[in-house]
């Protein structure tokens, strides 16, 4: 098939009509669990600093009003659900949604970054055009859609769990079985195999190359047809067995939904005609205009955006590449590529306070001026450790202290290994800034981790 035949085929609506029913559902969900667990309050409201991200210090915590740009998050989703003022609702979901992302580094996730991408992309696309309030409003409906809208998802879909799996080829992953070696044994209370399998080490080993494999082969598994009821059943048992696991969320279940949208539109009309049935006489109204095929508003600027978000996908979690060390450690790069539960570290950071002229110093409680949670995020990551240290210089400063100069006495440890000294104890922070260039004060590893 040549790319102009490609781009000139055409798939039914159904299957984006599900997916976007689906992830609006799921992500209302989200939000009330989150608001009902009490999580807005104890991560955002009761903390007095919250950690940046780079180039987004200017995102602020609103007060109160957090708890509106919630509810705006949820309302949307509900809208994109419902399919009811679609493109705006999805906008406005992919604008609050992240902001709540920005609001503190400390909560984040690869699931909470997939979200935004996944919301980003379905602001291109036709989701709206079969089975939503839209058809309704405006008395149309449409069966036919650009295939390529369709696949666009199951690109991103399938970069996100082969990066995961080709991030696990290292040799701690594979070789050392680490970090499952660390975190299973446990799991003794886990039913049946707690205190069996779990202590077992050839099943660490097991979990740890089987995640590999499955991680890799599972994007190919869903796209062949022969293979996608074996593939969907293995991402059914992957998530949930991972969720009982760990606390995961909602990632898994949001995975297992996203992966519908591989199978064939006789299997998602099926479902539509599930929820028709639950909705009884609302859904059997139908606009009197039933027209075929969805002519996209801009076609080419879309396909053109999504084009160069998937090659960007594709490209930016190699970036690590571009900084020496390694990753594990440094974290340079780690961010933002699918390397999802890949260490167990911890650390310890005690801060100095040093008056320069007078070499007169006091260290800092942490607990002070950070949540338990921030304190050990901050605790093994770099960019956390310099921007804390900034955020106690011109707390000081504030408070008439001059000369200041900051220190930190911080170890780390990384799967398993004895803990290390982590960061330079003879520079001062204050002298140093945030940017994308390497930083030279973080102390060489000890070891050697090898792979990709």
């Amino acid at each position: 098939m040549t790319t102009k035949h490609y781009l000139q085929s055409t798939s039914h609506a159904a299957p984006l009509a599900v997916f976007r029913v689906l992830f609006g559902f799921m992500m209302l969900i989200s939000m009330i669990r989150f608001w009902v667990n009490g999580w807005i309050e104890k991560l955002y409201l009761e903390p007095t600093f919250h950690f940046k991200y780079f180039g987004f210090e200017w995102v602020s915590v609103p007060g109160n009003v957090t708890y509106i740009l919630f509810l705006s998050c949820g309302t949307a989703a509900f809208l994109v659900a419902i399919g009811l003022y679609y493109r705006v609702a999805i906008i406005l979901f992919f604008l609050s949604f992240t902001y709540i992302e920005l609001l503190d580094k400390t909560t984040y996730l690869n699931h909470y970054y997939f979200i935004s991408l996944l919301s980003f992309l379905m602001i291109w696309l036709p989701a709206n055009a079969y089975f939503s309030c839209d058809n309704f409003r405006k008395n149309r409906t449409y069966t036919k859609i650009p295939g390529w809208t369709i696949d666009s998802i199951k690109v991103l879909l399938a970069i996100v769990y082969f990066y995961a799996g080709v991030a696990k080829l290292n040799s701690d992953w594979l070789l050392k079985a680490t970090p499952l070696k660390i975190w299973l044994p446990s799991k003794f209370n886990f039913p049946f195999i707690g205190d069996t399998l779990m202590q077992q080490e050839w099943f660490h080993y097991a979990m740890s190359w089987g995640g590999m494999i499955y991680d890799i082969a599972i994007p190919f598994l869903l796209f062949y047809k022969r293979t996608r009821i074996l593939a969907f059943a293995l991402v059914v048992f992957f998530h949930v067995f991972t969720r009982a696991l760990f606390p995961i969320g909602m990632f898994p279940y949001i995975m297992i939904v996203s992966c519908l949208i591989f199978f064939e539109t006789n299997f998602h009309l099926r479902i539509i005609s599930f929820l028709k049935s639950i909705g009884q006489g609302w859904f059997k109204l139908k606009p009197t205009k039933q027209l075929e095929l969805y002519k996209m508003k801009h076609e080419r600027w879309a396909l053109l955006m999504i084009t160069l978000f998937l090659f960007l996908q594709l490209l930016f979690p190699w970036r690590y590449l571009l900084y020496p060390g390694e990753l594990f450690w440094t974290e340079e790069g780690y961010r933002f590529s699918w390397r999802v539960m890949l260490m167990e570290k911890a650390g310890i950071a005690n801060f100095k306070v040093v008056n320069s002229e007078t070499k007169e110093y006091f260290f800092i409680d942490n607990s002070d001026f950070l949540s338990t949670f921030q304190e050990k995020q901050m605790s093994f990551q770099p960019d956390f450790i310099l921007e804390y240290a900034h955020y106690l210089g011109d707390h000081f400063k504030s408070q008439g202290h001059k000369h200041i100069e900051i220190y930190v006495d911080c170890y780390v440890a990384l799967n398993g290994r004895p803990s290390q000294r982590f960061i330079d104890p003879s520079i001062n922070l204050l002298k140093e800034k945030e940017s994308f260039k390497h930083k030279t004060w973080i102390l060489a590893f000890n070891d050697e981790i090898k792979g990709l």
